[in-house]
């Protein structure tokens, strides 16, 4: 899962960031409102966390553009100002969630993992597909009940296969949403193939009943078989 934290305080940023990290998240940064305003414009996150008081702007004026190109999804509000009236004007602007600081870091991924399992798992900790279950919490693959060794890559590519069933997705998108934004520009696109090589031939032999299968110069989808 892919987040951005939107964050001016570079100490408190890359605290966060270490731990989301850790956590086995792809975590994306912004200082500002422009570059924050510019990269949600241009990539996808799962989830956005916000801070309200940025250096050339407000983090609620934010959310407010980002509802305008409908990029208001997943987000939630981290803000020193712990007011009623901000609270309410994030939430009414489409913020999922709101945490005031300081906060515990522990806290802070159980919010992230609440609005992920709400808004991608209709509140579930795992998803099913066929014979495969893909538990979230423990970041475990299963195939007939017994566990997948997959590295880290190849447990973010299934993860987000699995979330998006008979879905087309372009290498490009693919790329940003398990390498990180800008991957984009790389000149082709070869590391995708082996790592989904690896991962459709460790599913086959484990029995899957789904697959992952190329669409001829476009990408890649996830069926039944």
């Amino acid at each position: 899962m892919k987040i951005l934290v939107v964050e001016d305080e570079p100490a408190l940023r890359e605290v966060i960031i270490g731990f989301l990290e850790k956590e086995k998240y792809l975590v994306e940064s912004a200082a500002t409102y422009d570059c924050a305003y510019e990269k949600i414009s241009i990539y996808d996150y799962d989830c956005i966390l916000l801070d309200i008081m940025l250096p050339d702007g407000s983090g609620l004026d934010l959310l407010r553009d980002l509802r305008e190109i409908d990029k208001n999804k997943n987000v939630i509000i981290i803000s020193a100002k712990d007011s009623v009236e901000d609270k309410v004007a994030g939430l009414e602007l489409g913020a999922d969630d709101y945490l005031a600081k300081p906060f515990h870091l522990a806290e802070l991924n159980a919010r992230i993992r609440n609005v992920l399992r709400r808004k991608t798992m209709n509140g579930d900790t795992s998803i099913t597909l066929g014979n495969v279950k893909v538990d979230t919490d423990e970041l475990i693959v299963y195939i007939n009940h017994v566990p997948l060794e997959l590295n880290r890559k190849e447990y973010n590519i299934l993860c987000y296969f699995i979330t998006r069933p008979n879905h087309l997705i372009e290498k490009t998108r693919l790329a940003e949403a398990v390498w990180g934004d800008h991957i984009d520009q790389v000149d082709n696109f070869d590391f995708i193939y082996a790592q989904i090589k690896n991962v459709r031939k460790k599913m086959n032999e484990a029995g899957a009943d789904i697959e992952i299968k190329a669409v001829y110069g476009i990408g890649y989808k996830l069926i039944e078989k």
